[in-house]
Order: structure tokens, then sequence, then C-alpha cells
């Protein structure tokens, strides 16, 4: 008899909702988890008398009780939707490049063409027809592809299959000619990972589709309270998890899996493994290299790792509007060439746009009376900083830590000033938290 029906690697959220799910199912589940901490990307941590939030700045899907999205039918099939607090949020985001552009979207479709018809007039009329067709393909690609309708066809769902896989910056030359509203419509293409020349218009399509009608919301207390309320759940239903505890090896006999070994030094017999590590890990460095199909191998070979983050925690001595943050989300650039930011990733060159998220708008009691917390995001990739020297690393991080606040106060001036605790990441440090190769938050390029 084995000592588990299923053991599941790792407690990310995907790690998390699948041990939850057959646990709820009588199944008898081992969560491993090499952190002392659940969650993964999903976690906070604590610096002076603030909780930092890691990773989630924006989370769509939810839509509202009388219009539900996927992700609020999934909570609630597991059974936290009522562990867990929702805030929404009534703006998708700010895009600025100082002195060219800058413009705050609502999470309202007729008041974003108002907004962009406004500042792009000669680009009224390409406007509404960006938005008819974006809500028409989204349209046929719910319907056709998530609902599964069995006659799905490219003459009942034209637009579809026409449009799926062109790249979203081919889309937008098609409709515009202004270089700015192009880069505002495609602000999101950090949320993937790869510029619009690279990712397909279905991807950055539904992305932006779904903050708008599904609109952006927060998790009161941060994406932890969703990562416990998941385990609380695991838990409760019988399910058993074992912190600083990872999986060194997934043991294999005669094609079947066996059992699985942890870094302490422990079996568990089981017949079933998920692993919400790496597939990367998976299979190169938890399974024997003579039980890993020739097929998987061929798939991990076509793939890149994707990019990893450069995160500045900040806690500050003041409220948001002291320092004029009217928008949870902004996007900063100093450029609107949005190839050469994906380039400057695979570099040490300063960056040339910032992430900044400000939790206390849409949730006051995020930090402390009086205080506030902004984290400052780039994307880069981590083979850059595996070069840099030890004796050398931590001037490099600060020196380009400097780049991104410069960046910052550039849009809210005197950011700087009302710093008052400070922690930053670079992809090594996601490297070493996440245990994924190359500290990747997307796993691998995007490329459809």
């Amino acid at each position: 008899m084995n000592d588990y029906d299923a053991v599941v690697i790792g407690a990310g959220n995907g790690g998390l909702t699948s041990a939850l799910t057959l646990s709820q199912r009588g199944v008898k589940v081992l969560l491993l988890e090499r952190h002392n901490v659940p969650g993964g990307c999903a976690t906070s941590f604590i610096r002076g008398r603030f909780e930092f939030e890691v990773a989630l700045h924006q989370l769509s899907g939810m839509g509202s009780e009388e219009s539900p999205g996927p992700l609020r039918g999934q909570l609630e099939e597991l059974g936290v939707l009522d562990k867990v607090e929702f805030v929404e949020e009534d703006t998708i985001y700010r895009t600025v490049i100082p002195g060219q552009v800058d413009v705050t979207l609502k999470a309202d479709r007729a008041a974003i063409i108002e907004l962009l018809k406004g500042k792009f007039p000669q680009e009224n009329e390409a406007i509404e027809r960006f938005f008819d067709h974006l809500y028409e393909f989204c349209s046929q690609l719910l319907s056709g592809v998530w609902l599964k309708d069995p006659e799905i066809s490219k003459e009942k769902y034209p637009l579809y299959f026409k449009y799926a896989l062109k790249n979203y910056q081919e889309v937008l030359d098609e409709f515009f000619e202004d270089h700015l509203l192009k880069y505002v419509l495609s602000t999101y293409w950090g949320y993937i990972g790869l510029p619009p020349r690279s990712t397909a218009f279905i991807d950055l399509a539904i992305i932006l589709w779904a903050y708008i009608e599904l609109k952006p919301v927060h998790i009161r207390g941060g994406s932890q309270a969703l990562s416990n309320a998941l385990l609380d759940g695991f838990i409760g239903s019988g399910g058993t998890v074992r912190f600083n505890c990872g999986a060194k090896k997934i043991e294999v006999k005669n094609n079947k899996i066996t059992g699985v070994i942890t870094e302490n030094g422990e079996r568990f017999s089981t017949n079933y493994v998920i692993s919400n590590a790496s597939s990367l890990t998976t299979y190169l460095g938890l399974i024997d290299r003579e039980h890993v199909p020739e097929k998987q191998l061929k798939i991990l070979g076509a793939s890149t790792i994707g990019p990893s983050a450069f995160s500045i925690y900040t806690g500050l001595d003041c409220e948001p509007e002291d320092l004029g943050i009217k928008a949870s989300t902004s996007f900063i650039g100093t450029t609107s060439d949005m190839d050469r930011h994906h380039a400057l990733w695979r570099t040490m060159e300063k960056p040339e746009t910032v992430g900044f998220t400000c939790y206390d708008l849409a949730d006051p009691d995020f930090s402390p009376p009086g205080a506030s917390q902004v984290v400052l995001v780039t994307l880069q990739y981590a083979f850059p900083w595996l070069s840099v020297p030890p004796t050398q690393y931590t001037d490099t991080k600060y020196k380009y830590a400097e780049h991104m606040l410069a960046i910052a106060e550039q849009v809210y001036p005197g950011f700087r000033d009302a710093i008052e605790e400070i922690e930053i990441a670079s992809p090594l440090t996601h490297m070493r938290y996440l245990g994924h190769p190359g500290g990747a938050i997307y796993g691998f390029d995007q490329y459809a």
C-alpha cells in the first residue's frame, strides 16, 4: 500500500489548487514545498512595519456576482471564494512617457474609447473599429474555443481563424498610424514577456478584453491571503503538507512512478506525481534521463527560458495622494520602442521602462496608517546577471535600482524622499526563492 495516492511538488498556486482539488475528492495527497510559506510567487514578506506583496500587481477573471468570470467560478468550486476578499479597481492602467503621452484608462470600454479619441483625434474612426474588432474576436474565441463549440469552423468563426496567430503588432498596424496610440494599447505586453511583434494577437487581445470587462481586482491582504486560504482548504480536507521539504527525486520503475524522495532523505511511495516545479527541473532534475520521453525532451529543446524580474519593494512614509498617485498600476517609459525595451532585458544597460504599483489605493489598510507601499518592476533575463562577479553584485544591483527610481521620479516627484523601507530583488533573487531556471516568472518565452 502506498504512503499517498498522489504527491504534489511545489505549493505555488498551481500546486495548491491541484492538491486541494484532489483532496476534496477523497484522494490522499502529500504536498511538498521547499520554502517555509505557501504560494510561490503569491507570497509576502515583512521588512520593518511593512508586509510587502511579492508579485501580484493586478488580477482579472473575477467578474461580478451578476456576471461571474472563470476565476470566480473556480475559486467557488475550490471552496475559498468566501475566504478571500477582492477589491475592484476602477482603472486598468496609466501609461506614461514624460513629454510624449500620459493616459489613464478606466475599466470601461466606452470611457476608454472616449478618452483615446480625445487624445488621438486623427484616429477616431480607427479606434472605434479596433475595439469592435477586439470584442468580436474575443466573442468568437469564447464561444468557439472556450465553450468548445463542436461545429467550430472558419466559416462560423472567421475572425478567430484569421487573426488568432497573427502578431499583435501586425493587427495594430492594420488599424492605426500613430505609434504612441499603438504603444498605449500594447501596455499589457509586459504581462506576457514578449513585445507585440512577437506576441500572438489572441494573447494580448484576451488580456485587454478581460481587464476591461471582468475588471482588475486586488486581493485584500495581498496574494498571500489567497495562498493561505487554498492551503487551509487543503489541510481541512485531509491533505498533508511539508514545508522546508523540497523534492529531490521522482522514482520511476518499469515506466511507472513509484515514489518521491525529498531533500531530507525521506521516501514516500506513490503512483502519481503532479509537479508544480518548472518542467526543466521536473524532467531534467527530478527524473532520471532514461525515463524521460524523447518527445518531452524535444519540447524542452524547442523552448527558451523566459524573463525574470528586477523588483524594488518600497515602504513610504506618506499616503499615495501626497505623491499624486491616482492609479494603482502605472507603466512608465522613456521611449515607445517596445522592441528596444525587450532587447535591453538581455543586457546590463539601464532600463527604459518601469511598472509602478501602489496597493493602498484599492486597499487603504494595506499599509500602516499614514504610510503606503509601492513596488517597481522591470523585466530582465537572468543570464546577464549570472556573469556579474560576486564582488560586484551589490554595487551593480544598487546602480540598476537607481536607474529605476530615477524613471519613477520623473512622474512622481518626491517619491525617493518618501521611502522609509526598501528591499531590492534581482533575477538572481527570484532564482533563489522560486527555484526556477533563470528565475523565470512566466516559464518559457511565450512564443505562440
